[in-house]
Order: C-alpha cells, then sequence, then structure tokens
C-alpha cells in the first residue's frame, strides 16, 4: 500500500491511497472462510457450503468492506504519522468509477489543513484591563449585609424597615366598619419590607405594640392569589373576593438586631482567626469586594483580548469546501441551500478556536486533573458563599468538587472552563495589559451596546 500527500494551496491537500490486490486479498479470505463456518446455504450445513457459493454471494460486500477498512486505517494513521493537522473529515474524490471487480485501486482523499497562525500574543499588543475602584459605600453596603444576615430577631417596641409584625388582621366594610362573618386571622403575620407597594409599607413603619390601623393586603402584593391567600388563612380562589382594606391589631413586633462587631461576628463570617478588630473586617471585606470584582475585570479582559487578538490576527484562509462538508454530515437540517448562510455565522468561531489552540500550542497551555479539581474547588465555594456559607472545612470542598467531576458533562464544562482560565492567564501576561481604574458605573456602560459581550 503507498500513501502520498499532494498540496492545493495552504489550506487544502490531496491524500491518494495505492491499494494493490496483495494489500487485501488475505484478509478477505479469511473473512469469506469465518462466513463460511458460521452461514448454512440450501442444502449445505453450516462449515460445508462450497467455497464458489461464499463467494459468489459475500465476496464483493466482503472485499468492499476490508477495502474500506484498510483505506481508513492507512488515511488516519497516515494524518497521524506526519502530523497534518487535517480539519474536518477527509472528502473521498472518486464517485461512480469506483469499480469493486479491480484487483488495484487508486483512492483520492481531499483533506483541509489548518492554517499556520501567527497569534500576535506578544507586548506589542495592547489589551485595556479595567479594574473597578472599591469605594467605602460598596463595602458599608456589603457589611450590612453581613451584619443583617448574622443578626438576630428578637421583641422591639417599634415597627422598623426589618420587623415581622404580628397580630389580628380583621377585614372591614367600605365604610371602615369590621365586616360581620368577614375573615379575622388571629395570629397573623407580615413582613413590610417585602410589601411591593411603598405606601402600604409606610402604613406600618413606627407602628407600637397596641396600635389598630387600616391597611390593604391585596396592595401589599399587587393582588398575588398565593401572596394573599397566605396572608388571609384562605383558598387561592377565595383570596379574589377580599381585596378591600383590613384592620391590623399589632401584638407583637419582631426586629432583627445586627450582628455586633466582635470576634464571634469576625470567625463566622470569614472563618478567620486573625481578624480581630472592626478595621481588621473592613479591610477583609474590602478584600473580598476586590476579588469578586477582580472576576468582573476578567471577564471584561476576556472579551478585550479575543478583540484585540482577532483583529491583529486578520481573515484566515480556511478549507471552507472541507468545512461545509464536515457541517453538513454533523447537521442534517444543513443542505447545499442553506450551507453558506449557516458558514457565514460559523465561520467566526471556528477561527477563534483556531486561533485558541495556536495560543495554547504557542505557550504550552494544559490542563492536568489537578488544575480541573481547582476550577471544581472555586465553583463549590462559589455556590456555599451564594447560601451565606463563607467559611466551609476544605474537606468539605473537596468532597462536592470530586463530585462535580464524576458527572461526564460537567467534568466536561469544568475542562473547558479552566483551560479558558489558563489561556486567558497566559495571554494577560503575555501582552501589555493597560490597566484602567474604572468605576462600576463605566465598567458597566463598556457593555452597553457592546455586540462581542453577547
Amino acid at each position: 500500500m503507498k500513501v502520498d500527500y499532494a498540496k492545493i494551496d495552504d489550506v487544502n491537500g490531496i491524500i491518494t491511497i495505492t491499494l494493490e490486490e496483495n494489500d487485501y486479498a488475505d484478509k478477505v479470505k479469511k473473512e469469506l472462510k469465518e462466513i463460511a463456518k458460521k452461514h448454512a446455504e440450501p442444502g449445505f450445513r453450516a462449515g460445508k457450503v462450497p467455497a464458489g457459493i461464499i463467494n459468489k454471494k459475500y465476496g464483493k460486500s466482503v472485499k468492499y468492506d476490508v477495502i474500506n477498512k484498510e483505506v481508513g486505517n492507512a488515511l488516519y494513521e497516515y494524518i497521524k504519522n506526519e502530523k497534518l493537522h487535517v480539519l474536518g473529515n477527509p472528502i473521498p474524490q472518486q464517485g461512480a468509477d469506483f469499480d469493486i471487480d479491480a484487483k488495484d485501486f487508486e483512492l483520492k482523499f481531499k483533506v483541509g489543513i489548518a492554517p499556520e497562525i501567527d497569534t500576535h500574543v506578544n507586548k506589542d499588543l495592547h489589551v485595556p484591563y479595567y479594574k473597578i475602584q472599591v469605594t467605602d459605600e460598596m463595602v458599608d453596603t456589603q457589611d450590612k449585609q453581613f451584619r443583617r444576615r448574622y443578626g438576630k430577631q428578637e421583641p422591639g417596641d417599634t415597627v422598623d424597615g426589618t420587623a415581622l409584625v404580628k397580630g389580628v388582621i380583621t377585614e372591614l366594610n367600605e365604610d371602615g366598619t369590621v365586616k360581620e362573618g368577614g375573615i379575622v386571622v388571629e395570629n397573623g403575620i407580615v413582613a413590610p419590607e417585602y410589601f411591593k407597594n411603598e405606601d402600604q409599607k409606610n402604613i406600618f413603619l413606627g407602628k407600637k405594640v397596641g396600635d389598630v390601623f387600616t391597611f390593604n393586603p391585596a396592595a401589599t402584593c399587587d393582588a398575588n392569589p398565593a401572596e394573599l391567600s397566605s396572608m388571609l388563612n384562605v383558598s387561592k380562589e377565595d383570596a379574589e373576593n377580599h381585596k378591600g382594606d383590613f384592620q391590623f391589631d399589632v401584638k407583637e413586633i419582631i426586629v432583627l438586631k445586627p450582628a455586633e462587631y466582635n470576634e464571634e461576628f469576625f470567625k463566622t463570617v470569614f472563618g478567620n482567626e486573625d481578624i480581630k478588630t472592626e478595621e481588621d473586617y473592613k479591610k477583609a471585606v474590602k478584600e473580598l469586594i476586590e476579588s469578586a470584582l477582580a472576576n468582573d475585570s476578567n471577564y471584561r479582559f476576556t472579551i478585550d483580548a479575543k478583540n484585540a487578538i482577532v483583529d491583529a490576527v486578520g481573515d484566515l484562509v480556511l478549507p471552507d469546501e472541507v468545512l461545509k462538508a464536515f457541517l453538513k454530515e454533523q447537521n442534517e437540517a444543513l443542505t447545499e441551500e442553506n450551507i453558506d448562510e449557516e458558514y457565514v455565522h460559523v465561520r467566526p468561531e471556528l477561527t477563534w478556536e483556531l486561533i485558541k489552540e495556536a495560543i495554547a500550542g504557542q505557550f504550552d497551555v494544559k490542563v492536568t486533573e489537578e488544575d480541573a479539581l481547582n476550577t471544581a474547588r472555586l465553583i463549590a465555594r462559589q455556590q456555599f458563599a451564594q447560601y451565606g456559607m463563607m467559611n466551609v472545612p476544605e474537606e468539605a470542598l473537596d468532597r462536592y468538587a470530586h463530585d462535580i467531576l464524576k458527572d461526564k458533562k460537567g467534568a466536561q464544562q469544568i475542562y473547558n472552563q479552566t483551560g479558558d482560565f489558563k489561556l486567558f492567564e497566559a495571554i494577560r501576561e503575555n501582552v501589555s495589559a493597560d490597566e484602567k481604574e474604572v468605576t462600576v458605573e463605566e465598567f458597566n456602560d463598556l457593555f452597553r451596546n457592546d455586540d462581542s459581550a453577547e
């Protein structure tokens, strides 16, 4: 068997495989013998069928299968051994002139080759890196959230913005008198903080135990049947019939007392023995915000770096015919009539994938199992943090991370995410990242009307 490669242009070539009879004949004979052992024919038991009958009935199909397998193996071994960076799948070039009765065969395959790419990832390439300012207001807001999250509920004298108000809820007539046979909720409880109507919320603020006043339950929740039925202890269907005013007789007020600044609170939030003073705590809060905003800055950098690199590389020459054929193989909905239109949308992403691959090769970016595990740990930590669990033990994070990687689909996403992270880390280290300090508002403005950020 002989395999040759002929270059058509920089991104297209022809692989020719010449197959002679002695390359496949013995394998065909062996396959036919195996068939003879297992197949019976009219008048003959399995193993007793004459070779001529077996050959006549199965010879051509076996020959075709053997040749197809031999050629396929030779094709992909050649690509592998010659380190051809092939895109898509090889396209067979022979057509109706293929004659299975011939002894020798010459089969041609058109292959698409990835172009040589100068990534331009070097210090001559300038990419903005936006660092978001952390203001005192941000620190104060985060501090209040922590103190509230880890605060305690206790009896209060006056309804404030955090209070739960308990009392008797009584339905009224239009003239403000108590409705005979109307709803009376003896152990009613409301949280004005979550009212959708500011006027209704303000009715409660400042009230004390023993105060009696009028409010409208339906107005507090935009007459949502589920919320109204819960407040009035009636069915969702019946809630529709009670959209008038009610009386509220305050029996108890529960307010949220924010956590006090002390070592127990600091440790609850950060799990850090070194934080002992309010100053240390505020500094840690600021660092926490900076870390979160750094993720946003890094994300924006990926957008700007991609745009800068793609612009620097310019329009790549690709083996379009081969890639279109490959896309049609992968998607039955693509046809000769619509492939060109679809390819226009797909081509930029194909180009970027090739550029990423070139950058990964340039800086030897590889993802190890430990890299993926670290990403899974980070995801686990972020998920726990969403539920206010800031100091989860490392053993728990490890178990959760390993569980994530046990799922094949989830593991692949983790590896892809880690690969992109390491890729852009390499890009940032090797281009000129021009740091610019911006406010949150200025940073958010970058994404408005920015199609590349979608």
